[in-house]
């Protein structure tokens, strides 16, 4: 559904109880969605449990459930669980059953309308046999979002982050300053309301992801709630606040958090919190910014402030910082003077020669914005250099801007 190898596979059973959240596109829809381990009713192991709450939690956050059966084995008596479960809900379920590549496996099919859970749909999940079928299925049953109206003022600002790292206390220090405006308006997210922060006359929505901490019988389970409340507010924001503690400095996860934002398309602040807590010289933030630089080669133009939320140290920047950011983000450079840099480019610097292939660029033209995307048109588009490609990308910063925003160019080949 994904397209992606990320959820690991195997014979025997267990294999998944590292959740994973992926973004489905079909035919011109966009939904999350959501893989959960395999329920096993009753158990007591702790990874069992584990996945149970998990499971819990797809199942209040979803619009649809799809149950996967295995056509190998026909229904359990964990399936009939399952099902007895799911039709105490109030969400839409498809059945599919999978592993239906053999023929023989074909006739198993019928039996699981003993779930009382609809028409079983016939799939092969490895040689994608159904899962067109099944796709269709599932975006007839999504709710139509279309005619619907969020009136929540943009920039759309998620505040994300590791657990503890102050997200609850920079959001408090933001909306408790007395020259704000504050509101409450009911967000899309289930069970977060949304903040109405308007800052020198300028309002912005706060998407508050810091309620993550949920009471959960299991810490595997939390780590489930915060992947899925993170994506969600990835893809609904403008400009994404990444919370790190300025003490510990750049853990795994967290720079796994800022490819996402730019994977996203969006605006990125890397804000270094805790400030505080640092014994430090004139030298300390020098010396972190360059080992964050280090650990970001290929994302230096992330913005990046060290704060105190705790003692409101420097928040109000990172309100000014955001502004700035959606701007760069739908900034707009018009054909011609795109046209004339680039022009400029090819005499002071042209590309590489590859296979004796002259690369020089003809002509570029910016596509979109939010995120700036640049379509550039050469003879022979296959054969651009990466390194070309990043100085490229480099030179139109230096000339343009764009601070904090990712930037996407493309190559088309153009006959002449």
């Amino acid at each position: 559904m994904t397209r992606t190898n990320r959820a690991i596979t195997a014979p025997e059973p267990g294999v998944t109880r590292d959740r994973h959240v992926g973004n489905v596109e079909f035919e011109g829809s966009e939904f999350l969605v959501m893989d959960t381990g395999g329920w096993v009713p009753r158990s007591e192991e702790l990874f069992d449990a584990a996945i149970r709450e998990q499971v819990r939690f797809a199942l209040e956050e979803c619009d649809v459930v799809l149950f996967v059966g295995d056509a190998r084995t026909g229904p359990t008596d964990a399936d009939l669980d399952i099902a007895q479960m799911l039709k105490r809900g109030d969400k839409p379920v498809i059945v599919a059953v999978n592993k239906t590549d053999n023929p023989g496996f074909e006739a198993e099919i019928p039996s699981f309308y003993t779930m009382g859970l609809g028409d079983p749909m016939p799939l092969s999940a490895v040689q994608g046999y159904g899962l067109g079928e099944l796709l269709e299925k599932i975006v007839e049953a999504l709710p139509d979002t279309s005619g619907q109206s969020i009136e929540r003022p943009r920039p759309l600002v998620a505040v994300i982050g590791r657990p503890n790292t102050g997200k609850s206390s920079l959001v408090n220090a933001l909306l408790g300053e007395e020259r704000h405006m504050v509101t409450d308006v009911a967000g899309t997210t289930r069970d977060s309301i949304d903040s109405v922060v308007t800052f020198y006359k300028q309002p912005m929505t706060l998407i508050d992801t810091a309620g993550l901490r949920r009471k959960a019988r299991v810490q595997e389970a939390l780590e489930f709630y915060t992947t899925v409340r993170t994506q969600k507010a990835l893809k609904e924001c403008d400009v994404a606040v990444v919370m790190v503690e300025a003490h510990q400095g750049l853990l795994a996860q967290d720079v796994r958090i800022l490819q996402d934002a730019v994977t996203y398309g969006k605006g990125v602040i890397l804000c270094l919190n805790k400030w505080d807590l640092m014994d430090k010289d004139e030298r300390t933030a020098g010396l972190i910014s360059k080992e964050i630089d280090e650990r970001l080669s290929d994302l230096s133009y992330i913005e990046r402030i060290f704060i105190s939320a705790k003692d409101r140290q420097r928040v109000h920047k990172v309100l000014e910082i955001v502004l700035k950011i959606h701007e760069e983000r739908q900034k707009r450079i018009s054909t011609g003077e795109l046209n004339r840099f680039v022009e400029q480019l090819m005499d002071r610097q042209p590309p590489p020669a590859v296979k004796g292939r002259d690369l020089r660029l003809s002509y570029v033209t910016q596509a979109e914005s939010e995120p700036p995307t640049f379509i550039f048109f050469t003879r022979w588009a296959n054969l651009m250099p990466d390194n070309y490609k990043l100085w490229l990308e480099r030179r139109l910063r230096e000339q343009y801007g764009f601070d904090g925003v990712p930037i996407r160019l493309f190559f088309r080949s153009k006959r002449t």
